[in-house]
């Protein structure tokens, strides 16, 4: 029938939400770089398949972004995602794109980690905003994210301009039952035309400028109407909010008897000022609760200096709310209970219930990264050796008791602090340790500046097949596409070779000593060398026989826990036994146990 929207039910998680949202907003180009909490939004749109829809892992977040740029240049909807650490390496073309803009709409989709729970950093997006001049969106709520992303596609072709959608952890993982309208908003575009807009010069920059700063405060004063930017409740004490915060704050004041006035901001930037106006001159004083930094508080500060209002704002900067981390339902309520003089109370503990266990984060049973760490360790016991690590899996290799990486810093660092190292420590022998989905990220570029500086490296790819760290998404080197394509398979060897790695050695690292000798000779070589430990991520291949303790053999010694710490071995009345739930049957174990106690013959 004609006029009948036509709606499904589903229980979304915030990523699948947003995906859905970008989908039927007509989203036609899809790119990113895997990177916990945002990395489903990609791969809900790629499971769905629909027609028209094509989605890439890009090599890393800075491509990612200038594939999508040129799509959006020839008129295709687009959407970007990353991490919040993700558009760090974003920044180069986005900060270029914010001068240029679209034509067809662009979001840029960065998951803030409040926490952090999986992140280098605790950067808040919403600053971005500021220095690229680029509007945000902070959903509340799974359903919210769903929305937005639609509404922000409208205000990218509104303005022409890229616009940054920024959710946080809980949003990006919580779940909602949502109405999702079937339909898909048909967009195909115009291709690209010819004109000198696309084209970056000094001049043309100049006036892109002039007009961004005459547009912002349009788009400013056009979110003093939007329709997630509320004035809600009465009262002359005033609370302003956003995010997950906001929905935080709306669950501990339905706990509190108080009367509040309260305004809730969707969109940080340009900031809403018309509508702020109006909240401020309503209240006596504000208490702002958001995450990560002051930023709402800062305009609060500034809009009321602006206006001449005699108003007491209150938050981070004044020490009524923590400077980091997340919030939370609990810790809203503390701060709202003083901020309204009411007392508060703790939520009662049962001291009888005895205390979680400790579990730190460690490489999984069976990981052959365990094998890779431990050749390399034994190589060089008594040697003096530096071994930077980088971000993925084998950053857990900095646990106890392989305590394997000295430095970790970003994406691809851990290439060029060793040279670093080396040129600052020159009778050092510097290890860098690189995955090889981030290898290809931002590992090329390190390698390059090392063979042509002709700094003395030792390369370790830990090479297992797929992006671990983030879900098994493929990359460059494992032959598959995001589309599901059959790709060739780009060998990190031959790109080494290329340019200029003479010593490169390719060893399975469970094979032990072949793991050991390579590393010794590796060590010994002028330059740079290479070694690529190759053996697949547990998860992505068949395990091996489960390993067994003999009893009669074992003298728990506790050698092979005290050396390799395998979550699978563990003590037991004096002796070792190997959990067979945990235990993938990479034999590293038996390798090491110096009375042969473990393998194939069945524990008594």
């Amino acid at each position: 029938m004609e006029g009948v929207d036509y709606m499904s039910t589903e229980l979304l998680m915030g990523n699948q939400a947003m995906a859905m949202g970008a989908i039927h907003a007509g989203v036609q180009v899809v790119t990113g770089y895997p990177g916990t909490p945002s990395t489903e939004v990609l791969e809900t749109i790629a499971s769905r398949k629909v027609e028209g829809v094509y989605v890439e892992w890009s090599v890393n977040e800075k491509v990612a972004l200038e594939v999508a740029a040129g799509a959006s240049m020839a008129g295709k909807k687009t959407l970007v995602t990353m991490k919040q650490v993700g558009l760090n390496v974003a920044s180069d073309p986005l900060m270029c794109l914010s001068y240029i803009g679209v034509k067809g709409g662009m979001v840029v989709l960065v998951a803030d980690d409040p926490g952090p729970i999986s992140s280098q950093t605790e950067q808040d997006t919403r600053q971005f905003g500021i220095y690229s001049k680029l509007p945000v969106f902070d959903p509340s709520s799974v359903e919210e994210a769903y929305e937005m992303m639609k509404d922000a596609y409208e205000y990218s072709e509104k303005y022409e301009t890229p616009v940054i959608l920024r959710p946080t952890t809980r949003i990006c993982h919580g779940y909602a039952s949502m109405e999702i309208k079937d339909d898909i908003i048909k967009h195909e575009g115009d291709g690209f035309k010819k004109d000198s807009r696309w084209v970056i010069f000094p001049k043309l920059s100049y006036e892109a400028h002039l007009k961004i700063e005459s547009r912002n405060p349009i788009i400013a004063n056009d979110f003093s109407n939007y329709r997630f930017n509320t004035i809600e409740g009465k009262g002359r004490l005033g609370i302003v909010s956003s995010g997950v915060s906001y929905a935080y704050t709306k669950e501990a004041l339905s706990q509190l008897d108080v009367e509040y006035k309260m305004l809730k901001i969707a969109t940080p930037h340009p900031f809403p000022e018309k509508l702020t106006l109006e909240f401020l001159k309503s209240v006596d004083q504000v208490l702002v609760l958001e995450e990560l930094d002051p930023f709402i508080e800062k305009e609060l500060t500034y809009i009321s200096g602006k206006y001449k209002l005699n108003i007491d704002v209150r938050g981070k900067l004044s020490g009524d709310v923590k400077r980091a981390g997340e919030n939370s339902c609990e810790s809203n309520k503390e701060v709202l209970s003083k901020y309204f003089n009411l007392d508060y109370i703790k939520p009662i503990v049962h001291m009888d219930m005895p205390d979680l266990p400790t579990r730190p984060p460690v490489l999984c049973a069976g990981c052959p990264h365990r094998a890779s760490f431990y050749a390399v360790k034994q190589a060089m016991k008594g040697k003096k050796a530096v071994f930077s690590g980088d971000i993925g899996c084998y950053t857990l290799g900095n646990a106890m008791p392989l305590d394997m990486v000295d430095t970790c810093l970003c994406m691809g660092a851990g290439i060029t602090n060793s040279q670093g190292i080396h040129r600052a420590q020159p009778d050092t022998i510097n290890f860098a340790f690189i995955g090889d989905s981030t290898f290809f990220h931002s590992g090329i570029t390190g390698v390059i500046n090392s063979v042509y500086n002709d700094t003395k490296m030792v390369l370790i790819v830990l090479d297992n097949s797929t992006t671990a760290m983030t879900g098994h998404q493929p990359h460059p080197g494992t032959g598959k596409t995001m589309m599901g394509n059959i790709a060739d398979k780009i060998s990190i060897s031959a790109i080494l070779k290329a340019i200029g790695v003479k010593d490169i050695q390719e060893i399975n690292p469970l094979n032990l000593d072949e793991a050991k000798k390579a590393v010794t000779h590796a060590a010994s070589v002028d330059g740079v060398s290479a070694i690529i430990y190759k053996s697949p991520c547990i998860y992505v291949t068949k395990s091996g026989p489960i390993q067994v303790v003999n009893s009669e053999k074992c003298t728990g010694c506790y050698k092979c826990i005290r050396e390799i710490g395998c979550p699978a071995l563990i003590k037991s009345n004096g002796k070792v036994k190997i959990d067979s739930a945990l235990c993938f049957g990479c034999e590293l174990c038996t390798k090491i146990c110096p009375f042969h106690a473990i393998g194939g013959i069945k524990n008594d």
